[in-house]
């Protein structure tokens, strides 16, 4: 059955409304003709009265989730304060008004967002100069192959490479070691009878034993507790992991559930993110985050941060089979005994204590640092943390299949 023609709008509504449908689009929504049409069949109905009234019958034709609300709010901002020359970007045609203007409403906290309005030639990459030596060279358009993105330093990645990092986040396997409880479930094979499961199944069959039926150990994920260092050299790595701890709490690895994740940052103090990180979207839920914490990129005190999160935290969110991810790159100025001390107490309150240090992509690092002296012997395993193949090391200490790893170096 052939669709009806939308309903003609108003001098060039419906045109803006493609658009605008458009951008949604670009910035990962689902918004297919079938909506674009419904959205102007409902202002024909609902009218133009009020702003708000127009915002509302969009949003009930465009979207059907409740995640995607944030993004449609900073979308309709954006397009609808002043929708020509969004969409003159959209559809090719030359920009007339500076998008840097002071009036304009600032730049969306979502980068999906923020790339599907502006052009591409306006995400410029890095400058050669700020490249480190022995980096791989970016290609045309900031995309890189395969291993040269997984090679490529977090610090110095385009906009481009940033979010396809983020997409082959989603790929790595095995994010949680499975440990024994002491519950059991149902199994196929043979191994310890479950007698009830026996005498029930002869009970339908007249008393007859027709096989016995068995169990297995019930097992769980490990819990994982993230402490994030977010001052102004671990920012961009810090982000990245984040990034990695909400798609292991979201259970977005391929064949992953979501396991239980406490995150916590900290730089001058302590701020715990676990209700933000609850986000379905990880671009708004880190801007969720950059917001509610007062100190991003700012100073750090990692002493003052361990013991905050030992005297409040430790027996809230810790556990015996717990693994501490401790983000950091040690650098702590002034007497370190107290640090020392803190490392101590957090290691013993927990399995396992994994410290991720961007430092250790440089092949000359040497402990010679006093906080990093201070840390290393209450540690299990010490790991670099900077680019994609580091963390694909992490996946296999996380999944207990780390063994084979180089450990931390005294």
């Amino acid at each position: 059955m052939p669709v009806a023609p939308a309903p003609a709008a108003p001098g060039h509504l419906a045109e803006n409304v493609v658009h605008f449908a458009r951008l949604l689009r670009g910035a990962g929504l689902a918004v297919g003709p079938d909506r674009v049409h419904t959205a102007l069949a409902a202002l024909q109905v609902a009218g133009l009265h009020s702003r708000q009234d127009f915002h509302a019958v969009l949003g009930a034709c465009l979207i059907d989730r409740v995640e995607h609300r944030v993004l449609f709010d900073q979308a309709f901002l954006l397009f609808w304060r002043e929708p020509e020359p969004v969409a003159n970007l959209l559809t090719g045609l030359p920009l007339n008004t500076d998008l840097t203007d002071p009036a304009r409403p600032p730049r969306a906290e979502n980068r999906r967002l923020t790339d599907a309005l502006l052009p591409p030639a306006a995400v410029q990459p890095l400058a050669d100069a700020d490249l480190d030596p022995g980096e791989p060279a970016q290609v045309d358009g900031g995309w890189a192959d395969g291993d040269a993105l997984r090679q490529a330093d977090f610090d110095t990645m385009t906009a481009d490479e940033w979010r396809a990092a983020q997409r082959l986040l989603l790929q790595l396997r095995g994010l949680f070691e499975r440990l024994p409880t002491r519950r059991s479930r149902p199994a196929a094979r043979p191994g310890v009878p479950d007698w009830r499961a026996t005498l029930r199944q002869m009970a339908r069959h007249g008393g007859e034993l027709h096989g016995l039926s068995w169990l297995k150990p019930r097992d769980k994920p490990a819990p994982l507790v993230v402490l994030a260092d977010i001052s102004g050299s671990m920012s961009r790595y810090s982000r990245m992991l984040l990034h990695f701890a909400h798609a292991l709490g979201q259970g977005q690895g391929q064949g992953q559930a979501a396991g239980r994740v406490e995150s916590f940052v900290f730089g001058i103090r302590l701020t715990r993110i676990t209700r933000l990180l609850k986000h379905r979207d990880p671009d708004l839920a880190m801007g969720q985050v950059v917001r509610a914490v007062a100190d991003w990129s700012g100073g750090t005190r990692i002493t003052t941060s361990l013991h905050d999160f030992n005297q409040r935290w430790a027996r809230r969110v810790l556990s015996s089979q717990a693994t501490v991810l401790l983000i950091s790159d040690g650098l702590e100025h002034g007497d370190t005994t107290a640090l020392a001390f803190e490392m101590e107490r957090l290691h013993k309150s927990c399995r396992r204590l994994i410290w991720l240090n961007p430092l250790l992509r440089f092949a000359q690092f040497e402990p010679r640092a006093g906080g990093i002296k201070a840390m290393l012997p209450h540690v299990d395993h010490f790991l670099p943390a900077h680019n994609l193949h580091s963390l694909a090391d992490l996946v296999q200490v996380l999944g207990g299949r780390g063994s084979s790893l180089t450990p931390h170096r005294h």
